[in-house]
């Protein structure tokens, strides 16, 4: 048999390991992302409102929106919208998790394993784990960021649609496509500065999190390579990647959502800094905290679904255990 008669014969995830592995990825991300969608939906609104930026620049004057805490925006959103509600903007969410997550996990096994080094059976150093998280993070959220300015602008429809306002989408390939009209291709990456430093804190926080505790665990204790070990691992890398990532989230939030000029420039803001800035000296510095309860409860079941369903797909498939 020929070397490539050969090749040819080998299962697809031999033969293509990292296709294999960004698909398996993919459809664990949406799975994850479907169940935790309404929490996501709950942490945006939650960190729009009371902007300090927009108080000031009278944009919204007279149109006010309470504060009302986690549980009480998301039953106000299925009360006044309506339920289906509280799934709006999935539809790019998992667009943008498919390329995110896709490129995140396969660049993370890269360069863990053959940048690294990381040595089966052994301890791996957590400044390694943290340089690999952190990167694999960034890269991914920059190619997933078009994505994200469309999710974050979509799960703003219905609020303006409360206030008066004129919706600005009629779906999800029309904000792409208007976006895109208004600000060119540098306009379906607004926001991607604040985007990838929020992503590769998160990262810090989930892949390097989970990676760590999990073969911690299978070193220095007795549990084995199971659910229960993922689940552990999974728990605190939510935690942990809530904590890191809350304020960067809530700066890229209010830059993908603030209006802008022709030109594409934002309105209220210059940069992420300006916004950061803005927003400590208008509500102090506990409001880059603002969504951080959903934030967690979101990041935490979010974690579990998708570290179960990932292992379980890949070992399902026969794919080694991440």
């Amino acid at each position: 048999m020929s070397p490539a008669e050969e090749e040819s014969s080998l299962p697809l995830r031999e033969r293509w390991p990292r296709a294999s592995k960004f698909a398996l990825s993919a459809c664990a991300a949406a799975v994850a992302e479907l169940v935790t969608f309404p929490l996501d939906l709950t942490k945006t609104r939650l960190q729009i409102q009371g902007e300090a930026a927009v108080r000031r620049d009278g944009a919204a004057a007279g149109q006010a929106v309470p504060y009302r805490g986690m549980l009480r925006t998301a039953a106000g959103i299925a009360q006044e919208e309506g339920v289906r509600k509280l799934w709006q903007g999935a539809t790019p969410a998992i667009y943008r998790h498919i390329v995110y997550t896709g490129v995140r996990m396969v660049t993370y096994e890269y360069l863990r394993d053959s940048v690294l080094g990381r040595a089966e059976g052994e301890s791996f150093p957590l400044w390694k784990a943290v340089v690999g998280g952190m990167s694999a993070g960034a890269i991914g959220q920059f190619f997933a960021s078009p994505a994200d300015l469309v999710k974050v602008q979509m799960q703003m429809e219905g609020k303006r649609k409360l206030e008066g306002k004129p919706l600005r989408f009629r779906g999800v390939h029309h904000a792409f496509l208007k976006i895109l009209s208004e600000g060119g291709v540098r306009g379906l990456w607004a926001g991607w500065v604040p985007n990838v430093q929020r992503a590769a804190l998160v990262n810090m926080g989930d892949l390097t999190t989970y990676d760590s505790v999990k073969h911690f665990l299978l070193l220095n204790t007795t549990l084995v390579d199971n659910s229960v070990t993922h689940s552990v691992s999974s728990a605190c890398s939510g935690l942990v990647a809530a904590v890191l990532g809350t304020p960067a989230d809530v700066v890229k939030t209010r830059i993908m959502n603030q209006p802008r000029d022709k030109q594409g420039r934002g309105l209220l803001y210059k940069s992420s800094i300006d916004c950061l800035i803005q927003t400590v000296q208008g509500e102090g510095f506990m409001s880059l905290y603002k969504g951080f309860i959903p934030t967690w409860m979101r990041m935490a079941p979010w974690s579990l679904v998708f570290w179960l369903t990932y292992e379980q797909i890949r070992r399902v498939c026969g794919v080694s255990s991440f």
